[in-house]
């Protein structure tokens, strides 16, 4: 998330530095490149009114993601403004003490109960508003966490009892690891540490632009986002690079109890120059990935460079989408300046951007589907980790203005729903569970 990188929100409160994980800064800029949350620099005080909204420029065309990746950057038109975002949308703390939240999850097997994970490490159970004492999870041993590092990410598989789960954590080596634990049998409270099956591990230059998200799409697979490895314009070359597996979205048949499967149908099956397990491309730094649960089109929330955040979108089905990175920053040809390489075909453009005026690192949400905030339904809620500021847009919209929804003056880490589609969020800084309510 950081301007790609999660840099040191922890850092800022005293808690392990998280604000490498959305898009803290990059390593030799001045400015984060991590998660806002993860960011080095100190988010605004509570109540601090940030600066404000941005246009989108005339110079880029409306990106329309389609099940190939031809859509094309040249000419971008503006996005509309269209319906105001609703109202009265407001945060209630559900519970506190947990240290640098980084994600939110939920097992289908014990759907009132939120799993929270914690950069240092950890998974905490949170059950009927309270947080229970015991991780569930604990291997802070075997995790190096700070700056935009740590344990970023959590999935429970949704088949069965959901006894089995997935976690992407960065190892004492550096390297980004994907790997599968397993629920006690004698305790459903309680994952057993000796369970860990790597499934990836990927050799990791820099400690920046980690990515870290996991989502199990309607298909039943796996989808893991990775960052493109760090430092600041993507010196590895990750986001052109379909040899490599960072900077992209993998997606992953986790079904068989050994090593992964490469699932049929993939965009480049007939590419022996691709690696077969990706299914998205042109990625910075993607904190935190979503599916929609009416429409199962993918939402990534992706940290920018130096002056754009953006949210980009894969509609159903959608694969071998390309959304341009490092050759476009938001709508914008990158590096600033430049005029050839970003005019190429076959670029998919973010559904919404917003600029370093309202935040400086995005943190992916997801579509609203649940019950309590009517106001809300068919709306993708996203934030800002270093404003705070929380925004909304229609999730039928293929180009369209981020509309606010309030300035909450938090550090929003991880947006995510329960098992009835409620929404929550973490605040990086406070440790807080918060959960979204109001806009009747």
């Amino acid at each position: 998330m950081a301007r790609r990188s999660l840099p040191l929100a922890a850092l800022i409160t005293g808690a392990i530095a998280l604000v490498a994980i959305g898009c803290g800064p990059r390593v030799g800029s001045p400015s984060p490149s991590i998660p806002a949350v993860l960011l080095a620099t100190a988010p605004p005080a509570a109540g601090a009114t940030p600066a404000g909204s941005s246009t989108p420029p005339a110079t880029a065309s409306p990106a329309t993601p389609a099940p190939a990746a031809t859509a094309s950057p040249a000419t971008v038109t503006p996005g509309s403004s269209g319906a105001d975002a609703p109202s009265g949308i407001a945060f209630e703390v559900v519970t506190a003490g947990l240290e640098a939240p980084t994600d939110i999850a939920y097992r289908a097997a014990a759907p009132g109960d939120l799993f929270v994970v914690e950069q240092a490490g950890r998974i905490r159970i949170v059950r009927d508003g309270a947080l229970l004492e015991r991780p569930f999870l604990d291997i802070a041993g075997q995790v190096t966490a700070g700056g935009e590092q740590g344990l970023l990410g959590l999935a429970f598989d949704p088949v069965g009892e959901g006894r089995r789960f997935f976690v992407y954590y960065t190892a004492l080596d550096g390297s980004q690891v994907l790997a599968s634990y397993e629920t006690s049998r004698p305790d459903p409270d309680l994952a057993d540490p000796t369970s860990e099956r790597v499934l990836l591990r990927m050799p990791d230059r820099f400690p920046n632009h980690n990515g870290g998200g996991l989502a199990f799409g309607p298909d039943g697979f796996l989808y893991v986002s990775t960052g493109d490895g760090g430092s600041a314009g993507d010196p590895l070359g990750s986001g052109r690079d379909l040899g490599s597996l960072l900077a992209k979205v993998l997606r992953l048949d986790v079904s068989g109890k050994g090593d992964y499967a490469i699932p049929p149908g993939g965009p480049f099956a007939d590419d022996p120059g691709v690696l077969p397990e990706i299914w998205l491309t042109g990625l910075r730094n993607p904190w935190r990935i979503r599916f929609d649960r009416a429409t199962g089109d993918l939402w990534i929330g992706d940290v920018g460079q130096n002056a754009w955040e953006e949210i980009d979108v894969a509609r159903s089905g959608a694969s071998g989408l390309d959304y341009g990175w490092n050759l476009m920053e938001g709508t914008r040809c990158y590096p600033p300046g430049a005029t050839t390489g970003c005019a190429a075909g076959g670029l998919t453009l973010p559904v919404t951007e917003y600029g370093h005026d309202q935040g400086c690192s995005v943190t992916g949400g997801t579509v609203y589907r649940g019950s309590a905030v009517p106001a809300l339904v068919g709306w993708y809620v996203f934030a800002d980790y270093c404003s705070g500021r929380v925004f909304a847009v229609p999730a039928k919209e293929d180009r369209t203005d981020p509309r606010p929804l309030m300035d909450s003056g938090r550090s929003i880490s991880a947006i995510a729903e329960d098992a009835a589609g409620e929404l929550y969020a973490t605040d990086l800084a406070s440790g807080e569970l918060l959960r979204f309510v109001g806009g009747g």
